[in-house]
């Protein structure tokens, strides 16, 4: 279910919400990078966590 995530998306780990929004760094395969607001960049094993798509587009920087 996450074969369709591209570097920018900006989705939501379904088992942690306190993490806030991440942004899609890259996929390779089943592992997907993911910079959260409240927790950082972090490797996320996409055969234990579909991860919520909440845009397709990346968030304005500031």
């Amino acid at each position: 279910m996450n074969e369709f995530l591209e570097p920018g998306m900006i989705v939501a780990h379904p088992g942690a919400p306190d993490w806030g929004l991440g942004q899609v760094q890259s996929r390779i395969g089943l592992k997907i990078t993911v910079n959260f607001e409240h927790r950082g960049k972090l490797v996320i094993d996409g055969n234990h966590v579909v991860l919520r798509l909440i845009s397709g587009r990346s968030v304005p920087q500031e």
